[in-house]
């Protein structure tokens, strides 16, 4: 749903409500979702396109002005190598043309469900959004869910991986912070890994960032 406010009153207002040009039974549309001025990620991560079960997909929607514009789909975004049960958009971030799209149970490097966060680029805000990368923990590991959380602002981004291990402590979670040189076509790297202070087994941290 599409909540506005006047500035007026300051009070919100429900203004629309947005679907999957393709909806389907249970493909969560709507499960994550991040808005930056005119265009909206909205995430299906149980969508099954391609034939493949579960492997997700993340939906673009943009309106012409703040001022009482609709939201239309303008296109759907998957992974370039998508996979059955991936959970792609599972979480999602926006920040002027990068969009960081999370898939908790990808099991790449053979590793199953270590996760990993794809980068998608667009060169205008009027233009189509392609992958440009995808990024990984560098101590990947089973069961990590590396990309369960996904926060953007400038060239900075966190990942949360609230499964993995470290310091021998079973789920008590991390957080990845990866930058980037700079907006035109700079690539994320990996900088540093967050923990809290006082980890423990089955803490979670980096079930959500921001």
């Amino acid at each position: 749903y599409v909540f506005t406010r006047s500035s007026s009153d300051g009070t919100f207002t429900q203004q629309s409500k947005l679907h999957a040009s393709d909806p389907e039974a249970s493909d969560r549309f709507g499960f994550s979702v991040s808005i930056y001025n005119n265009t909206a990620l909205i995430a299906a991560y149980t969508d099954d396109d391609n034939s493949k079960t579960d492997s997700g997909s993340v939906y673009v929607f943009t309106r012409s002005s703040t001022d009482g514009g609709t939201f239309t789909q303008q296109s759907k975004l998957h992974a370039s190598d998508a996979a059955v049960g991936d959970s792609f958009g599972r979480s999602v971030s926006l920040y002027g043309d990068t969009a960081l799209i999370g898939a908790e149970f990808d099991d790449d490097n053979g590793k199953s469900m270590s996760g990993s966060v794809y980068v998608f680029t667009r060169l205008s805000v009027d233009g189509t959004f392609t992958q440009q990368s995808k990024l990984h923990a560098s101590d990947a590991a089973v069961t990590d869910h590396f990309g369960t959380s996904v926060s953007l602002y400038g060239d900075t981004a966190l990942i949360g991986a609230y499964g993995d291990d470290d310091n021998s402590k079973t789920d008590s979670g991390s957080v990845y912070v990866f930058t980037r040189s700079s907006t035109n076509g700079g690539t994320f790297t990996q900088q540093s890994k967050l923990h809290a202070s006082d980890a423990a087994a089955g803490d979670y941290f980096g079930g959500s960032v921001s």
